[in-house]
């Protein structure tokens, strides 16, 4: 992948929905060697696919929260239960395993308070071999961003 292929990329990031012959004037190439690098991304599967940006209270969904969980045991099975268990629930949007004192960190997103309860009792406690879990309600948001950085 080369400089032009992150120039689209990134150009991509900011609004999937341009047409090609606008996208190969914002990065300067003409529409035939665009879309060519355009599909050989995807099929590289460095593109993986497009899709909308939504604005959860507005879907319904109000409470953002910051899952951590710690494991009781790190054994293949135990971890392979909670990793499948986790990708089958819903409310959870990302589930990222972490360095530290906690083992996953996982975006959860809820309409509310009752609701988040639900979650915690209903979907993870049955789970098991959980060891403690913290939370954290985010109450507003800086920065949120689907674009890569340009320096690297």
């Amino acid at each position: 992948m080369d400089s032009k292929d992150k120039q689209i990329i990134r150009t991509l990031q900011r609004d999937g929905r341009m047409t090609n012959q606008d996208l190969a004037n914002a990065v300067n190439l003409s529409p035939s060697p665009c879309l060519r690098r355009v599909r050989n991304l995807e099929t590289k599967g460095i593109i993986q696919g497009y899709s909308a940006d939504v604005d959860p209270a507005a879907y319904g969904l109000s409470i953002t929260v910051f899952v951590r969980i710690k494991l009781e045991r790190h054994n293949q099975a135990d971890v392979q239960i909670f990793e499948k268990r986790v990708r089958l629930i819903d409310e959870v949007l990302e589930c990222h395993v972490m360095t530290g004192a906690m083992d996953y960190q996982l975006r959860v997103l809820v309409p509310d308070l009752e609701a988040y309860e639900n979650f915690i009792r209903n979907c993870i406690h049955p789970i098991g071999g959980i060891a403690s879990i913290d939370t954290s309600f985010v109450y507003g948001t800086v920065k949120k961003t689907a674009v890569f950085p340009a320096r690297l």
